[in-house]
């Protein structure tokens, strides 16, 4: 497991180089699904953009390359390329859907334009198993999302199998240890994907299909260990989610009690939120705590702001600052440990040149003077796998599943105006109506996450026969395994009526109340 910044490197863990495969993203949608499909397996995987440095691939010592799908076209000018030394490193590759198309192309195949392009469920015919389609049947459904074709494999390349659409629906070479397949073994739509995954990842590269939860703890109380040193000190960024908590614990099983834990109420948490935390860390946990009230201080500094990269960026700076306050009270407290996600670095731009969606109060909103080494032990790892860490270190249900929330809390759900005191408190009063209904409903645990926005937009209305001009919350719930990816959530009309008449009702400035509807992409879950 290899770090994504300098300033992590250390807390970065890094599983047994029997265990761990790259993939290279070229852009397809499903390319986070490939990474969790062979973390599934039993398999690490780290992944990078297809313009990373052969070097830093090489440096991680992977037992495989796997070469993801992408929706350009091989010919197309500025599509994305194979650099050849990756077939070079001296370990099996497998291409999918344009990772296939590219390899076809590199090794002398023959790749075309098709008049009639593949998409969605096609039936694949199986000529010869190998080593890839081994245990899979002769005939079987697969997932097809291509225009361009391979019509030849390469020389020296065994043809596999064929599709409604494609002559050359998969191939390998035994001696030169690639392998292509023109459909997405990551989807469900693919019954026998997994399988393939598998004769990849064990048969072929084998990996010893031993990563799990528990060896993570393993590896990062180790890590931990070593990186701090037997007299340093840590103090942790609590806010009271399943990351942070699960990163602090696992801090303080490596070292004890020479972690603090800070938790930082900057007026910008949930109803009654600051209290629950504070008091489950103390008498639940038993781990130190400093609890610090800077509600006045975090609200004067974003007077005037309503850019959400700079709310971003000034809510994470002021994160920090407090932090080293409370560090410099404790003798040699000089690292910081945070919760930050995989999916958090790969969205504030994942130090590889891939774009910013946007910056991660704890990734990209970090200030450029941090005087604090970082440890965080889940950098790499997604949220249901920090979910399965927590449950192994013994984290109650009611932690282990609470849905997340953003570190710059309501500032960022306060959308297109100023983060003031009455607008924080139309949103906490909105949000806990909503989660009230949600748990009451028995959804809570069907959803990733469901909460209000409050937009600076006002409506007019009438009540009690005259008219009104108040404030729009939006409702949005959805559901998602990981955040890559996430669908709205099909909430019951009657309690979506519930929820909307309760908002109305019960908070005096709101006058209208909408539903999201938009799937991530192309949207995100959060507004800002």
């Amino acid at each position: 497991m290899a770090s994504l910044t300098d300033r992590s490197a250390a807390s970065a863990a890094e599983p047994a180089e029997a265990n761990s495969v790259v993939v290279l993203d070229y852009g397809g949608q499903y390319s986070q699904l490939i990474a969790r499909r062979v973390r599934e397996c039993g398999v690490f995987s780290t992944l990078l953009p297809h313009h990373v440095d052969v070097a830093e691939v090489a440096a991680l010592h992977p037992r495989g390359l796997i070469l993801s799908g992408g929706p350009a076209s091989v010919y197309a000018d500025g599509a994305p390329v194979l650099d050849p030394a990756l077939l070079e490193l001296g370990v099996p590759v497998l291409g999918i859907c344009y990772g296939m198309q590219l390899l076809a192309l590199e090794l002398g195949g023959r790749v075309e334009g098709a008049e009639v392009g593949e998409f969605g469920r096609s039936q694949l015919s199986v000529g010869v198993s190998g080593r890839l389609l081994a245990h899979t049947p002769e005939q079987q459904t697969c997932w097809m999302s291509h225009r361009d074709t391979v019509f030849a494999a390469p020389p020296g390349f065994t043809a596999l199998a064929s599709s409604t659409a494609s002559p050359v629906a998969a191939f390998e070479s035994l001696e030169r240890q690639i392998y292509g397949i023109q459909f997405h073994p990551e989807v469900v739509h693919t019954p026998y994907g997994q399988q393939v995954l598998e004769n990849f990842l064990t048969d072929i590269c084998r990996c010893d299909g031993s990563w799990s939860a528990a060896s993570v703890i393993e590896e990062q109380v180790a890590r931990i260990r070593a990186q701090i040193g037997e007299n340093g000190r840590a103090i942790c960024g609590l806010s009271g989610g399943v990351d942070s908590t699960v990163a602090a614990l696992l801090v303080h099983r490596a070292i004890g009690d020479r972690l603090t834990c800070v938790f930082v109420d900057g007026g910008l948490m949930r109803k009654n939120e600051g209290e629950q935390v504070v008091s489950a860390f103390r008498d639940h946990f038993h781990v130190p705590l400093i609890a610090v009230d800077a509600q006045e201080r975090f609200l004067g500094r974003l007077v005037g702001i309503s850019d959400p990269e700079a709310k971003r960026k000034v809510i994470g700076n002021e994160f920090i600052r407090v932090f080293e306050e409370e560090a410099a009270k404790l003798e040699n407290a000089r690292f910081l440990v945070q919760g930050t996600l995989y999916s958090d670095v790969i969205e504030s731009g994942g130090g590889h040149g891939t774009a910013v969606i946007k910056s991660h109060h704890n990734v990209g909103g970090l200030p450029a003077d941090l005087d604090f080494e970082l440890v965080e032990p889940l950098r790499t790892l997604f949220k249901d796998e920090v979910r399965a860490v927590g449950a192994e270190l013994g984290l109650p249900e009611r932690f282990v599943w609470r849905q997340p929330f953003p570190g710059p809390g309501l500032a960022i759900r306060i959308v297109g105006g100023e983060v003031t005191r009455e607008r924080l408190n139309i949103l906490r009063e909105a949000d806990a109506i909503l989660q009230e209904e949600i748990r009451g409903a028995g959804l809570y645990r069907d959803l990733w996450q469901s909460f209000c926005v409050l937009p600076d937009i006002r409506t007019v209305g009438v009540q009690g026969d005259e008219r009104t001009y108040g404030n729009v919350i939006v409702v949005r719930a959805v559901t998602s395994d990981d955040a890559m990816t996430a669908d709205w959530a099909r909430l019951p009309y009657d309690l979506l009526e519930q929820i909307s008449r309760r908002l109305i009702n019960e908070i005096r400035p709101v006058g209208r109340v909408v539903l999201d509807i938009t799937s991530k992409p192309p949207g995100t879950i959060e507004w800002e």
